[in-house]
């Protein structure tokens, strides 16, 4: 008989917590959990799922519009923001009891409460303590924002998705995918909507033409983007607040909303305390098998911030619990994870971009492709689809593959397996195209736009 109450225990019961704990079950572990919130974590409670529905949602007005370009007579739409926040509530309440019976079933012990170590074998769970031969550490993050006058007047994401009306004038301080996904929400729902960025394009970290393409979408659709620009303090008046920022100028809202991050959720987890190495940021550092630098403690998700996404957490979960419990050798490759970002127009993307394949590869060749989507040409609207593949020199392989417009993240999933595989341009350039189809200019791109090295 095992001298601890557990062969695992796992700290957060969202994706990749909540994976990890049933792949170690089925693998004949006696598996404990807790959680201090709802069981789904982020990308089900208060992240992607909730987000999409709102995406949706900001969408009809657009649709409405390009309607009348196909013949549709369409009568003056109304929207209700209450019924649709009981709606999405309704889904969530729907997923949060998919993921309760996905543990009852799989045998895993939920504990509701915060967790905590006492010592390396030991958890403070709730009002429980227990005990585990391996402890798995997947709490995620949670927003950041800085310290500035007034900040106690700002939301969120986590506080926007329950907001008891839609603000009739919203500013969004952020340039990330968070921040342009709002912005693009409240926007499309009918909101004045200002966004306020640092830097000099939206999307940091991104491909130059995706941030080129979408900063200037972002502006068509109405939003007032503000960039290089910051918030100095906020003040709450008696007609909502007024945000004086940095450059001396004022602005009147009635909700500020910030997505300028998001920070491992690390705090009063003991983890210092028992010796877990946590970078300054929070960051737990582990290894390509989510191991810390103590032998039987784990990590992953955000908590680790190598790849912040809800598939990459649910993949290194599983591989963790295969790996340990299920006597295979799993390690995680975060080479070539593919994403989106839900803006209006969307973004998919997976590999390198161009930059990074500069300093990474070397020589590479590009192929650029902007062009209006055929929707469009009927609806009248004015937004432009971008595809762009980077190509090593030497080897041929397609090492990057970046889209912004009508669902690039649809077609991006299934081009991402194909970069993954290493396939050559030439295996693009024969395959046969679907017509008519935007994903088709991905396998007729014939002459580079340009060559570097």
């Amino acid at each position: 008989m095992s001298q601890y109450d557990f062969d695992l225990f796992v700290i957060g019961a969202g994706s990749g917590g909540v994976r990890a704990a049933r792949i170690a079950a089925g693998h004949g572990a006696r598996v404990g959990i807790c959680e201090e919130s709802r069981v789904g974590g982020t990308c089900v409670i208060r992240g992607c799922v909730p987000k999409k529905l709102l995406v949706y949602a900001s969408h009809f007005a657009e649709d409405f519009e390009d309607a009348r370009g196909f013949g549709w007579e369409t009568e003056p739409a109304r929207f209700s923001w209450p019924d649709l926040i009981r709606a999405k509530d309704r889904e969530i309440d729907r997923l949060n009891g998919v993921y309760l019976g996905l543990l009852a079933n799989s045998g895993v012990e939920l504990i509701n409460g915060r967790g905590s170590f006492i010592d390396p074998h030991t958890v403070q769970a709730g009002d429980r303590t227990v005990t585990a031969e391996h402890v798995l550490i997947a709490t995620g993050g949670t927003p950041w924002a800085p310290d500035i006058p007034g900040i106690e007047h700002a939301i969120t994401s986590n506080e926007a998705f329950d907001l008891e009306q839609l603000p009739a004038r919203v500013a969004v301080v952020g340039g990330g995918f968070i921040a342009c996904e709002f912005a693009g929400i409240f926007n499309g729902l009918g909101a004045d909507v200002t966004q306020i960025y640092r830097g000099d394009a939206v999307l940091r970290g991104f491909d130059q033409d995706v941030r080129r393409v979408v900063t200037e979408e972002l502006v068509k659709k109405g939003i007032d983007l503000k960039l290089e620009s910051d918030i100095a303090s906020i003040e709450k008046t008696a007609s909502g607040l007024v945000l004086s920022l940095r450059n001396g100028d004022s602005l009147d809202v009635d909700q500020v909303m910030y997505a300028t991050g998001r920070v491992p959720l690390v705090r009063d987890l003991g983890l210092r305390e028992i010796g877990v190495e946590v970078r300054a940021d929070g960051r737990i550092v582990v290894d390509e098998y989510s191991r810390t630098n103590i032998e039987h403690i784990y990590a992953v998700g955000d908590v680790t911030s190598r790849v912040n996404l809800t598939p990459v957490a649910l993949y290194e979960g599983h591989s963790f619990a295969d790996t340990v419990f299920g006597d295979k050798n799993r390690p995680v490759n975060h080479q070539f994870v593919p994403s989106a970002v839900f803006s209006q127009p969307p973004v998919g993307t997976v590999g390198y971009s161009e930059e990074d394949a500069l300093h990474h590869i070397g020589p590479i060749d590009v192929y650029l492709s902007e062009f209006r989507p055929m929707k469009h040409t009927l609806s009248g609207r004015d937004e432009k689809t971008m595809m762009k593949l980077i190509v090593e020199r030497e080897s041929q392989k397609v090492v990057g593959i970046h889209i912004v417009g009508l669902d690039a993240p649809e077609i991006v999933q299934g081009f991402a397996v194909a970069v993954k595989s290493g396939l050559t341009k030439d295996r693009f350039d024969c395959t046969i195209g679907i017509h008519p189809t935007a994903a088709e200019e991905l396998v007729t791109m014939r002459s580079p736009a340009r060559s570097h090295g």
